[in-house]
């Protein structure tokens, strides 16, 4: 009877290790998979910061060339505006504010993809921060093999 009772308290002590170790092993499963979470946002967001300054530049220069076709079409429009019967002068004028229009959206574009990739790395930013406090809670913790 007293051997019965020893075994079956062995029994519930084994149990509860095992419970803690489930526990314990899933924690440190679940903060390993946020922390290659993490490396995994920081890739992305390095990736994203090294075209920022190609997509800076790419803007720049679609503004610049849109304000070149703008000034070209209004020059166009005024050499037409001293003759409106000369169709070259009508066709040259046409052109240069198809040209005009053509940049203008190139450059409307450009801008709109550059505020997009800073957003989305403002985003990057706010969500490696928020799992980063999630997994200081949480630490990473393996046992020492003894």
């Amino acid at each position: 009877m007293i051997a019965a009772l020893a075994l079956s308290l062995a029994t519930v002590s084994i149990a509860q290790v095992s419970g803690d170790s489930i526990r314990s092993l899933r924690q440190q499963k679940q903060s390993l998979e946020l922390s290659t979470k993490i490396n995994d946002l920081k890739t992305k967001l390095a990736k994203l910061e090294n075209t920022l300054g190609t997509k800076t530049r790419e803007m720049e220069n679609s503004v610049t060339n849109a304000q070149q076709a703008a000034d070209d079409n209004a020059a166009a429009a005024a050499k037409l505006s001293t003759d409106a019967q000369d169709k070259n002068l009508a066709r040259k004028a046409e052109s240069a504010a198809d040209n005009a229009k053509k940049n203008a959206k190139r450059a409307r574009v450009a801008a709109d993809n550059l505020t997009g990739l800073k957003k989305e790395i403002e985003t990057l930013k706010s969500k490696i921060t928020e799992d980063e406090a999630k997994l200081a809670l949480n630490p990473v913790i393996i046992p020492a093999k003894q």
